[in-house]
């Protein structure tokens, strides 16, 4: 006797019935202060909207502006694996055709189309966008 259709409620895994969890409904105020109405917001945020990044489009954040080794490595081994399936690139081609030397290259030039997500602790995650990110060019080092 499943009741998974009805919305006043079910059944759980168990045989026990339920009641099902009400919309939240939250009305909010904006800048003109007209009541707008938004449904289907989640209780764990309390009923508040995240955004990403602040007002001034600054972001504050926790982690190093360095890109690590691991991420490096994940970074090139991934897109050239794109590359290598025929996906575009974002630079101009000066007859390289191994699809790791493209993507360092890519790297090179902060045209990597890659965002690297670092979770942090206590379970919240901050966004780097590789343009963003400094990093180690060791490709360089060697040839020079």
């Amino acid at each position: 006797m499943d009741d998974y259709g009805d919305e006043g409620g079910g059944m759980d895994d168990y045989g026990e019935e339920y009641d099902a969890p009400e919309e939240e409904v939250v009305e909010e105020e904006d800048a003109d202060g007209d009541a707008e109405r938004m449904e289907g917001i989640d209780e764990a945020t309390n009923g508040v909207q995240i955004m990403q990044g602040q007002a001034g489009g600054e972001r504050t954040r926790i982690t190093t502006r360095y890109m690590t080794k691991y991420e490096r490595a994940r970074i090139l081994g991934t897109r050239a694996l794109q590359i290598s399936m025929n996906a575009p690139v974002m630079v101009q081609l000066d007859g390289e055709t191994d699809p790791l030397e493209i993507a360092m290259k890519e790297l090179r030039e902060k045209k990597v189309p890659f965002t690297v997500r670092r979770f942090l602790p206590d379970g919240s995650f901050e966004d780097w966008g590789v343009d963003e990110l400094i990093f180690d060019d060791r490709d360089r080092r060697a040839t020079s």
